[in-house]
């Protein structure tokens, strides 16, 4: 099925595309800060001044500590992507359009989630399948 064109205003694209464009900054900013903080804790641990001999339990709130930081990594690269492919979208005139179906994604959906990529639904589908 080839892409459709959405009937959405050059305003409304353009509003689109702005917010994106801030999302992505935002969630590069996040990944920066996350990236940093993975980076220290790398650093810590290769100079051994992460050596728990004394507690278990500190080892253990070290290790899940950087479990959720690299949760939140993947988490934000996952988003930032999904941005990059609606501002792709928006550039070659398909943005809107439910990569399912080929139908129109409603305007308060993107309004509330730019980067959907279903309408809602399809949205629904695959989550009934989960």
């Amino acid at each position: 099925m080839s892409p459709k064109k959405v009937a959405l205003s050059k305003s409304k694209l353009k509003f689109f595309k702005k917010l994106l464009e801030e999302e992505r900054e935002k969630l590069k900013k996040e990944l920066k800060e996350i990236e940093i903080g993975l980076m220290r804790v790398a650093q810590s641990e290769a100079a051994g001044e992460n050596a728990y001999e004394d507690s278990y339990a500190d080892s253990g709130t070290a290790t899940f500590e950087r479990e959720r930081d690299l949760s939140l990594e993947r988490n934000v690269r996952d988003l930032l992507s999904r941005v990059e492919i609606a501002l792709n979208k928006i550039e070659k005139g398909n943005f809107g359009i439910c990569s399912h179906c080929g139908r129109e994604i409603g305007f308060q959906r993107l309004e509330a989630l730019p980067y959907a990529d279903l309408c809602i639904e399809c949205k629904k589908k695959e989550e009934k399948l989960r």
